[in-house]
């Protein structure tokens, strides 16, 4: 499989299997070149912005779960705009919305009226919130939002619904459909990933991939990211079923990029700081940075209940200077809506 200009789906099993874990070294300085010749010395700096922890799903995993007894908050019009503004001065030109899965409360209309009144603030807004319809993508799609990001969190179907007894979500066909979905309404950008520690990491990952190459292949127009979140301590969760240490989720990461060099790889604040630096020159290219994962974290309400607890709680500009310690450039826009516009006019 290293020897290889071109990887399969066959190789990339070969890269997340035991016996690769000796070629680890050698996987890293081909995923660095790699990644240095598709996207350069860049990381796309992101951050969060959790909307809502209102939720319908039961999920053994979330804290945000039905069954959790908490504070529940939703933002307003106006706490969003204060929130808004303490992003904008760390910098940050992408966001990422946040919501629980609650249809009856944050629906396609809380979302639209959202993005359009942080689509002044922003170049880049992508959502993470409960799986919607075709029609419903195709809107948001034409209100500014550039990507989704959407976790079947664990592919194996006869435990899914051990994890989400309760809910749309536990409706494991409907949530796996999601991606097609959002390609077949033109989103620029979709996201998949697997929640790490549910299940076997390398099954999961495998289907993980197998499923970006079905999509790549069908709905071609749009990018693809992948994202590795690893399950981190939560209100009221269970403990992960297999851990997944620092090694294997390098080795993970490697293979991806050296399956797919056009593959856009995040890394998120629930990795720790020593993670987090030594990652960067090998095949990431986004990362948030001074992340909060509760509704109002960053200045309306920074006691409501987080989803899950962070590792890395180091602020925006201090994720910068690292990035450009290591000889990379921190990016806080990468794209801008007026790309998208045609002018035929000569």
């Amino acid at each position: 499989a290293l020897a290889k200009s071109k990887r399969t789906l066959d190789d990339f099993l070969a890269l997340i299997s035991p016996a690769a874990q000796p070629y680890l070294e050698p996987m890293a300085q081909l995923c660095h070149e790699l990644t240095k010749k598709r996207f350069g010395k860049t990381i796309q700096m992101y951050v969060p912005l959790y909307l809502s922890n209102e939720c319908q799903n039961i999920c053994t995993y979330c804290g945000f779960s039905l069954d959790n007894k908490i504070k529940r908050k939703t933002l307003t019009e106006s706490e969003i705009t204060l929130e808004v503004e303490v992003l904008k001065k760390a910098g940050f030109d992408h966001v990422l919305l946040v919501t629980g899965e609650a249809h009856l409360i944050v629906n396609i209309q809380y979302f639209l009226k959202a993005v359009q009144q942080i689509k002044k603030d922003f170049a880049t807004i992508s959502i993470e919130v409960q799986p919607l319809s075709t029609e419903e993508y195709q809107q948001l799609h034409e209100a500014g939002v550039y990507s989704v990001m959407v976790y079947q969190e664990t592919y194996h179907r006869d435990v899914y619904k051990q994890y989400h007894p309760k809910g749309k979500k536990s409706n494991f066909d409907f949530r796996l459909e999601t991606p097609d979905r959002i390609g077949t309404a033109g989103i620029h950008k979709i996201g998949l990933g697997v929640l790490l520690g549910l299940e076997d990491w390398r099954t999961d990952s495998f289907f993980n991939a197998l499923h970006l190459d079905y999509l790549q292949k069908t709905y071609w127009q749009s990018k693809y990211s992948v994202s590795f979140p690893r399950l981190r301590p939560a209100e009221g969760i269970i403990e992960p079923n297999f851990i997944m240490d620092d090694k294997d989720l390098t080795q993970l990461i490697c293979a991806y990029r050296l399956w797919n060099e056009d593959l856009e790889i995040s890394i998120s604040t629930r990795e720790n700081e020593k993670f987090r630096n030594n990652i960067i020159p090998i095949g990431v290219t986004s990362m948030s940075a001074g992340s909060k994962t509760n509704p109002g974290g960053y200045v309306v309400d920074p006691q409501s209940l987080e989803q899950f607890e962070i590792s890395d709680d180091r602020s925006a500009a201090e994720i910068a200077k690292i990035i450009s310690s290591k000889g990379y450039e921190p990016v806080w826009k990468d794209w801008d809506r007026s790309y998208t516009v045609v002018d035929y006019r000569f």
